[in-house]
């Protein structure tokens, strides 16, 4: 008897998990008893009816020729919408799907961002926060000057040339230093404070101009009206060294003198200490310097080497301040000062600086905060006189010391028609042509 179900003949103890002489392979009698479903049925699906808006041919409406299309009829009109798989359309949506064409990657029912708008908006953020930082900076930056000097107290002063002269004081201050500060920077204890630097920059339209007056220049104290008192003080004649002016009626006092021995107008005036002078140094992370000399001085502190160096605030100071160590003594100091104050604003002038607020913000708040300037000096006032101080080393500028014909009881005593010659110069703003010592 046959039992096998598709009639087949044979023993299926023999032939069950054996090669046989059969053309099938064994896969295709390994599992003879399996049966399949039938497929079920495919219900026809009605194609999508475009809407008469979209132009669909009105013939196929009830009404038209009288009969509606039958289910599953294919007219073959092409409404322009691409379809994809299926009748959902690729999002899933009925009818959603997305256009092909000249549309730009249109999806229905949602606009293509429009870039030129966002641009433009993004374009208008920046410029307000920008501003916005710009304006803040600048009232924040412009509370933090020290308004002290009254120009206004200066008596019988010489007529204004073209250009801009200011009057750029560095003292002794010890003000808001410690004692531990002071012990490290070596600047002493004492009360009060004088002049260890003084300088003209003149800022005109044929590059910058930076004079060195040193301290022990031999000038004469003329008649004062006490800055303080308000009494005036008759002149003498008296001869004085140029820092006892400022020792004995500060800025003003010194502004008179400087006016009064050069016949030049002091626009501005610009004092900072040696504490707030190291901090700018530091701030920015020191500055680079080429000593072409070796030399030390116990006084200042100083103990250089010959070569390129970076120099922190401490090393700074020292090595304005030193002048024992050198053959001209005060002379030789304001060259070295010229230099370093070049190369400080040349350095601190840069991108880096300025557009970092990790850098800006600390180095102007630690210049600013101990700078003592005019009451009529602006925020723009000090930044032309910093970017002209960066120029002295461009290329355009000259640097000199104020002419010096000889000496008079160890001061030094300009030389008039010199310095007369250099005054009318910078009056009438022309190249400096003047060589000083």
């Amino acid at each position: 008897m046959n039992d096998w179900p598709d009639r087949r003949t044979g023993d299926r103890s023999e032939r069950y998990g054996r090669g046989s002489a059969s053309p099938q392979p064994e896969s295709a009698r390994a599992m003879p008893h399996i049966q399949r479903r039938p497929a079920q049925p495919r219900t026809p699906q009605r194609p999508q009816v475009p809407p008469q808006s979209q132009g669909y041919d009105d013939r196929y409406q009830d009404g038209g020729y009288g009969n509606a299309p039958e289910p599953g009829y294919d007219s073959g009109y092409n409404t322009g919408q691409v379809y994809g798989s299926g009748s959902g359309g690729s999002d899933g949506r009925g009818g959603g799907g997305r256009r092909g064409g000249g549309d730009g990657g249109y999806v229905q029912g949602r606009p293509a961002p429009d870039w030129r708008r966002r641009i433009k908006l993004g374009a208008l953020t920046l410029v307000v926060v920008v501003l916005a930082v710009s304006i803040s900076t600048y009232f924040w930056a412009d509370s933090k000057l020290k308004r002290e000097v009254d120009l206004s107290k200066v008596i019988d002063r010489p007529e204004s040339g073209d250009g801009t002269n200011y009057l750029i004081v560095g003292s002794d201050s010890r003000e808001g230093m410690s004692a531990e500060e002071k012990k490290r920077l070596r600047t002493g204890s004492a009360e009060g404070k004088r002049t260890d630097s003084m300088m003209i920059l003149h800022d005109g339209s044929n590059g910058p101009t930076l004079i060195s007056l040193p301290r022990d220049s031999n000038v004469e104290i003329p008649t004062f009206k006490g800055s303080e008192s308000g009494k005036t003080f008759q002149g003498t004649g008296r001869q004085v060294k140029l820092n006892a002016a400022y020792a004995e009626d500060g800025p003003e006092l010194l502004v008179r003198t400087v006016e009064f021995n050069t016949g030049l107008h002091i626009d501005h005036y610009v004092e900072i200490g040696f504490g707030g002078f190291a901090k700018i140094v530091d701030a920015i992370g020191g500055v680079e310097m080429d000593i072409p000399k070796a030399f030390k001085d116990k006084k200042s502190g100083a103990d250089f080497k010959a070569g390129k160096q970076t120099l922190n605030g401490e090393q700074s100071l020292a090595f304005v301040r030193t002048r024992y160590a050198f053959p001209n003594s005060d002379l030789d100091r304001t060259k070295n000062q010229q230099k370093f104050l070049a190369a400080l604003a040349s350095q601190t002038a840069t991108p880096s600086t300025i557009i970092n607020p990790f850098k800006l913000y600390p180095t102007m708040g630690a210049g600013l905060d101990t700078l003592i300037v005019d009451k009529d000096m602006s925020l723009w006032s000090l930044a032309n006189m910093f970017f002209a101080m960066k120029g002295v080393t461009g290329g355009d500028g000259t640097s000199l010391n104020m002419p010096i014909s000889g000496s008079v009881g160890g001061n030094l005593v300009w030389d008039k028609a010199k310095v007369k010659q250099l005054v009318q110069q910078l009056n009438n703003d022309e190249k400096v042509t003047v060589k000083g010592n």
